[in-house]
């Protein structure tokens, strides 16, 4: 039987922390030993092997005892018989309590298809509490897929890999562990395209054959350069990993020989003031590739990395990436937040909790709160994963940093959501601008609003946050509700009134249980919706009333032979939809070539078209005293607030009209235009319904739609 050894992962630790508590350590491991004593990974390997690795990862990192001892522990419980409470009792609450947050994101319902989305909300909900939670599940996803080949199933080697490229590598570099990203991407791209990886690693092959040494070639001149110029530095050179080029062929939609940029360089100097000076070297020395160039320092990532980033034409006349940076700065770079672990920042140690406080991880938590289902928070954070960043200001000079694409309403959103919702108007650098309107570097925004403003549904199309978007969905969504809500009040209480009863809200309770439902309003809201009859709710208030017979109000619709004088016999006949007459109006027939006769009203402005052709004039007339159903057309203009909709079908209804199509044409801030198709008798019946919508205070206008 193989004998695993606690003291290598000791060593490791007591390298950068001597204080550590040995006998914690080894209970920990030991623990962990026998609680997976038994179990094998798919490589064959003893599973306990497994959270060793892990635990080394993090070691490696230079992270806390308790993280490390987390990650020994990490699958105790979820994988054998050991409860949380054993942990807490053997160890401390801190243990527990990150172990618990790792167990909580694997215990996931196998049964619904949006396994990865609601993995990725679990996931976030407990990183909010403890970013280490998140360390540990990077070390983890990070040792397996370096075991990944193991997994004999394609299909699942590849779901694990998509997975790791579409949520763990983005969440590894937004908390700055880019050595955990770099790998983590490479490792599944080898996986989801190995075919592209191969290609891209055998040209990158070639590349550094056809041009030997290179890389130290210019590291050499670049160090010399910044000598010559009293400055003291240390030059590192790369080439780019084959994931990085391939996403840069993807975005800039190119082959790779078209790429140029394939080496990036590393310049690190003593202190800030260096960074300034190194970068006015170089570009002195060196031809600036345009539109390359971005200050870090004076504006970090979200993630606090710090930097200077430009692209130059360099020795050899190669065009390579230059990154400038502090020591301090690397260290960040590489590790992320875990850096700050190690250091002093006045006079108080940073515990790793206190980074829930990240304006990322914020954002995120945001928009969680706003999404309606894991997929959509799962589509909004991937978003703002990937996005490139832009940096603005308020009037007061509060920075805000937004993805590249942002607009006003972004910004707005970003402040606060109650902003977001109130705004009617923005300024960018002291001029009115339009909210569409998409934000660049160094812009300062102020941002309008209005106590009685709501947002626009049309923001969503050109709004690039999860967080706008998810806050304006809500909205709609909660706007949407109001209005089936009143309406479907409307329809209950119509059915009531046939039955002589009057709607009282004590009585809705059976419903509300039969339902499964909270509030008389959800129950309203299904009504309106028509998912319940409101005929049925009636007969479970009031089950001894006898069963209301829905009202018939559709009518044969009589052959147009029958209820128009003057038809030619035998010819086709259509309503024009220009002007769509109704019975009680003077009407005139048009012979239409392959139509037949088209009925118009006299003041029809299409009639113009045929005054020179009298031919093709036919005398008709309505006949009295017979029973039509016709279609007429409405424009009308109503408030943009909850209920106004409602408000019109109910009205339309109430008055025995039956609305057959209804389609938005315009839309401000203030007001919906709809145009609406009404089955109606005759014209006084389409009298009737307009004068009764035109005292409606939701209506601003109603008239007859011209042609």
């Amino acid at each position: 039987m193989t004998v695993i050894d606690v003291k290598p992962l000791t060593d490791r630790i007591r390298a950068y922390n001597p204080a550590i508590d040995d006998d914690l350590l080894s209970r920990a491991f030991s623990f962990a030993e026998k609680a997976h004593r038994g179990q094998v990974r798919a490589s064959g390997e003893p599973y306990f092997t497994h959270p060793i690795e892990v635990a080394h990862i993090l070691a490696d990192m230079h992270l806390d005892p308790a993280t490390i001892i987390t990650a020994l522990l990490h699958d105790v419980v979820e994988d054998t018989d050991v409860t949380l409470e054993q942990i807490q009792q053997q160890f401390t609450d801190e243990i527990a309590g990150l172990v618990d947050g790792v167990t909580k994101l694997t215990r996931i319902e196998m049964k619904s298809d949006n396994k990865q989305a609601e993995n990725f909300r679990k996931l976030v909900l407990a990183m909010s509490e403890d970013i280490r939670v998140l360390l540990v599940k990077l070390a983890d996803r990070t040792h397996n897929m370096r075991t990944i080949d193991h997994i004999s199933r394609d299909d699942k080697r590849k779901r694990i890999a998509e997975e790791t490229l579409t949520i763990f590598a983005p969440l590894a570099e937004r908390i700055g562990m880019t050595h955990f990203q770099h790998e983590l991407e490479d490792r599944a791209f080898a996986v989801v395209n190995p075919e592209m990886r191969t290609s891209i690693i055998s040209r990158l092959d070639y590349l550094s054959t056809q041009s030997e040494d290179l890389v130290s070639r210019i590291c050499d001149e670049l160090n010399t350069t910044l000598y010559e110029a009293g400055l003291e530095s240390s030059v590192s050179g790369r080439r780019k990993s084959a994931f990085s080029i391939w996403r840069k062929m993807q975005r800039q939609k190119v082959e790779m020989e078209e790429l140029s940029d394939i080496m990036a360089f590393r310049v690190l100097v003593p202190d800030t003031s260096d960074c300034y000076r190194a970068l006015g070297v170089l570009h002195q020395k060196f031809p600036m590739v345009m539109g390359r160039f971005k200050d870090y320092i004076s504006t970090p990532k979200r993630n606090h990395y710090q930097s200077l980033h430009t692209g130059i034409i360099g020795p050899n006349k190669k065009k390579i990436e230059v990154q400038v940076r502090t020591p301090e700065m690397h260290e960040v770079a590489e590790r992320g937040v875990a850096a700050h672990w190690g250091y002093k920042i006045d006079g108080k140690s940073v515990k790793p909790n206190e980074y829930k406080q990240l304006k990322w991880l914020n954002d995120l938590m945001r928009v969680l709160e706003n999404a309606d289902s894991s997929d959509e928070f799962l589509e909004h954070t991937q978003m703002e994963m990937y996005a490139d960043q832009v940096f603005c200001f308020t009037p007061k000079g509060m920075l805000v940093t937004l993805p590249k694409g942002a607009t006003a309403v972004d910004f707005a959103y970003d402040l606060h959501s109650g902003i977001g919702n109130t705004c009617i108007g923005v300024k960018i650098n002291g001029k009115m601008r339009q909210l569409a309107t998409v934000l660049t570097n160094g812009d300062q925004v102020e941002v309008l609003t209005s106590s009685t403003a709501t947002p626009n549904p049309e923001w969503e199309n050109f709004v690039v946050t999860g967080r706008a978007k998810s806050a304006i969905r809500r909205f709609i969504r909660q706007e949407k509700q109001k209005e089936f809500a009143q309406l479907g009040r409307g329809l209950l209480q119509k059915t009531l009134r046939q039955a002589g009863k009057d709607l009282v809200d004590s009585t809705l309770l059976p419903c509300l249980i039969h339902y499964n439902l909270k509030t008389d309003d959800e129950l309203f809201a299904r009504i309106g919706e028509y998912h319940i009859a409101s005929e049925e709710v009636v007969a479970m208030i009031y089950p001894d009333l006898k069963p209301i017979e829905p009202k018939k109000t559709k009518t044969p619709t009589p052959k147009p032979s029958l209820n128009i004088k003057g038809l030619i016999p035998g010819m086709a006949v259509h309503h024009g939809r220009c002007c769509y007459p109704l019975p009680g109006e003077r009407i005139i027939g048009i012979i239409t070539t392959g139509k037949g006769l088209t009925v118009h009203r006299v003041d029809c402005q299409n009639l113009e078209k045929f005054t020179t052709m009298p031919e093709l004039w036919v005398d008709i007339e309505w006949e009295s005293d017979t029973p039509n159903i016709v279609n007429a057309r409405l424009e009308t203009v109503i408030s943009n607030e909850p209920g106004s909709l409602a408000a019109v079908a109910t009205t339309i209804s109430d008055h025995g009209g039956n609305i057959t199509n209804i389609q938005q044409t315009a839309r401000n801030l203030d007001f919906f235009t709809f145009v609406t198709d009404i089955e109606v008798s005759n014209v006084r019946h389409l009298t009737a319904i307009t004068a009764a919508l035109q005292s409606n205070p939701f209506i601003e206008s109603v008239e007859r739609a011209k042609s």
